[in-house]
């Protein structure tokens, strides 16, 4: 009890330097949490999706059944998004043209938007946290510095120093490091696996998109020949 009474007692006699660095960081690291969590929320639920309708696509459905599905759903995400967006090009380019080639082409466009801005969706908060991640160490050191200079500083201002005098001091500004790996560390560890996470989820998806591009190329081709 005593210890925590001390270091509050540090935290409230610390310069105001030291303070507005300690307050930034934890306010660097509540944010970055919220983030964590959120982005946690939000890779996990794109992978249980795509999961669930990679499942529904290759269950054998009509292509145009499961489109009128998912174009019933308010938002669709994931793969849902670049089934709808590819089939939706592909039915429009196919009503306009019969050449295989120029259906397709519209086609993947339209698909490589979508994956575009899904992988965008996911990457979201991720900058943030590779920020937090690398400069917080360094915002903390900061506060150290400062913290430290100030106590030498005021040791040059008296004629005998103990170290009761200094170690206040030192200790008030360690802190500040402390504080700003407590909030590097969480940020570092959560963007290295959700930065891996996006990773896997777009190669599904492009993986999707070319399985997706071979079946609809197929029906083309044949809707070509009959013509």
């Amino acid at each position: 009890m005593a210890s925590e009474i001390s270091i509050l007692h540090l935290l409230l006699e610390a310069s105001i330097v030291v303070q507005a660095v300690m307050l930034a960081l934890v306010g660097m690291s509540v944010i970055s949490w919220a983030m964590i969590f959120k982005r946690k929320k939000v890779l996990k639920e794109a992978l249980d999706d795509a999961k669930k309708f990679e499942d529904r696509f290759w269950s054998g459905i009509d292509l145009s059944k499961l489109f009128a599905e998912v174009s019933a759903r308010q938002h669709a995400h994931g793969m849902e998004a670049l089934f709808k967006a590819g089939f939706k090009e592909f039915a429009r380019m196919h009503k306009t043209s019969r050449q295989s080639a120029v259906v397709m082409d519209g086609t993947h466009r339209a698909m490589r938007v979508g994956l575009s801005r899904e992988v965008e969706r996911l990457e979201a908060d991720l900058p943030f946290l590779a920020t937090v991640g690398s400069i917080s160490p360094y915002i903390g050191l900061f506060g150290t510095v400062w913290g430290i200079m100030n106590s030498f500083i005021a040791l040059g201002a008296v004629q005998q120093a103990t170290l009761a005098m200094v170690a206040p001091g030192i200790a008030e500004a360690l802190i500040a490091t402390a504080i700003g790996l407590f909030a590097a560390i969480p940020a570092v560890i959560a963007y290295n696996k959700f930065s891996t996470q996006v990773e896997q989820l777009e190669n599904s998806y492009i993986n999707f998109v070319e399985e997706f591009a071979n079946i609809l190329h197929r029906q083309a081709v044949t809707s070509g020949e009959q013509a």
